[in-house]
């Protein structure tokens, strides 16, 4: 039982993330580097500020405000210095390793001792592992909620319209290089306030912390979309968050299954080709499906 509602509780922290990069990976349509470097980023951020003495709740919302600035970075240097998107967000990840070295001052920073958003006198009092569940499940509602909001405005709109059709919006007087900055500049805001969360949950962060998340958020996403179908955009941001709990819940089988904790990256790798192949899959047993009936038909 312990184990599920960790699970529940870590894939609750870990949607923050699946919806940050939603925002680019699905409506502005690329894939944004700049994420591996802003969650650890988000996380040295955080834990220096609390270190420093700094309220958990603002110390978490300058780790947003941080991130926001590494995405304005990708951002101006994909628009206006017109280097391709995975290159830019290659060059601000790699810039802030160097920059959350700065921040902690060494490699790995903990917070024993220090307070942290799970450790308010309600969160405190409940049993093990409902802390994240609960924190977990008021942060999804209200940035889902925020997202969803704002997608239905005008400027959400020409920001949909932007990863729809460039040209179209551009006709409909959009400037698509500003609702590109802005994407990154929330997107990786929204990764780095992960990266805060799961730091004060985890009670330390670490240089090294964001290899491998851009496939984690990855999976949250796809993982969604496979297991719930055709949804709408807004059903879609709702099926990230569920998405990353049933990702929980099969890494956690993994573990059952008795592999290494050394293993979850090459099979969160595995995981997440096997999800974006399952179109083509379907695609050639329908076709195997369509020629069997011909032959049938024929005989």
């Amino acid at each position: 039982m312990s184990l599920a509602v960790s699970a529940i509780g870590q894939g609750l922290l870990w949607a923050v993330l699946g919806v940050g990069l939603f925002l680019t990976f699905r409506i502005l349509d690329f894939a944004d580097m700049t994420v591996e470097g802003t969650f650890p980023l988000g996380a040295a951020t955080a834990v220096a500020a609390i270190s420093n003495g700094m309220n958990p709740l603002l110390a978490t919302l300058l780790a947003f405000a941080i991130g926001a600035i590494a995405g304005l970075i990708t951002g101006l240097l994909y628009t206006k210095g017109h280097i391709p998107i995975l290159l830019a967000g290659i060059l601000v990840m790699t810039a802030c390793y160097s920059v959350n070295l700065r921040i902690m001052g060494r490699a790995n920073v903990s917070l024993l001792g220090k307070a942290t958003l799970f450790k308010n006198h309600f969160l405190a009092s409940l049993p093990q592992y409902f802390d994240s569940v609960v924190l977990g499940v008021l942060v999804m509602v209200v940035i889902t909620t925020i997202v969803i909001y704002f997608l239905q405005t005008e400027v959400g709109q020409g920001f949909i319209a932007t990863g729809d059709n460039q040209t179209m919006a551009r006709s409909l007087g959009i400037n698509t290089d500003n609702m590109k900055i802005m994407g990154l500049m929330v997107s990786n805001g929204l990764i780095a306030f992960g990266g805060a969360l799961v730091a004060q949950n985890n009670g330390y962060a670490d240089v090294n912390m964001g290899i491998g998340i851009i496939v984690i958020a990855l999976a949250s996403i796809i993982i969604g979309e496979v297991a719930f179908g055709d949804l709408t955009l807004n059903q879609r941001l709702v099926a990230v968050t569920l998405g990353s709990i049933l990702y929980r819940f099969v890494l956690l089988l993994v573990l059952k299954l008795g592999f290494s904790a050394n293993d979850l990256n090459l099979i969160s790798s595995i995981i997440l080709a096997i999800c974006m192949m399952l179109p083509v899959f379907k695609h050639v047993l329908n076709f195997k499906h369509i020629l069997k009936r011909g032959l049938d038909t024929n005989d």
